[in-house]
């Protein structure tokens, strides 16, 4: 690869994320969508950044998981829910006066809620069982 397309990778990796981080404390900035970005720009140009991000303690089993399709853990699912919703409606009611730009983060907001309710719920004890070949009981 060309070492200048490697030095942007890594660059936009970065940038992603950071924003990433700040999407943690600002509604208007989604976490995931960016961490996802870092992901594919860091396996296309350092090892050693891609490894870092997918071993993080934070969010580095997410992003693993994400990735392998497993979906999501439904806490996760629920802590993403009841910390974006709240951050959302205040930013709506307080911070912004626009009518379409309450909408849209509105839309946002129920988008990214359909997505995680839709996206695969994983479930680490019955992916191991699976995984052993154990036997696992009908739902």
């Amino acid at each position: 690869m060309n070492s200048i397309v490697k030095v942007l990778f890594i660059a936009g990796g970065t940038l992603c994320v950071a924003l990433g981080m700040l999407g943690i404390f600002l509604p208007v900035l989604p976490t995931t969508p960016f961490l996802l970005l870092a992901t594919f720009c860091y396996a296309r140009s350092s090892a050693r950044l891609h490894e870092w991000l997918l071993t993080n303690r934070w969010f580095g089993e997410y992003l693993k998981n994400y990735h392998k399709g497993r979906g999501m853990r439904f806490r996760d699912k629920v802590v993403a829910l009841v910390l974006m919703w709240p951050r959302i409606g205040w930013t709506v009611l307080y911070a912004i006066s626009f009518w379409w730009g309450k909408l849209l983060l509105l839309v946002i907001a129920l988008s990214v809620t359909v997505h995680l309710l839709r996206l695969k719920t994983y479930r680490p004890v019955l992916q191991a069982q699976k995984a052993e070949g154990a036997r696992v009981p009908p739902k």
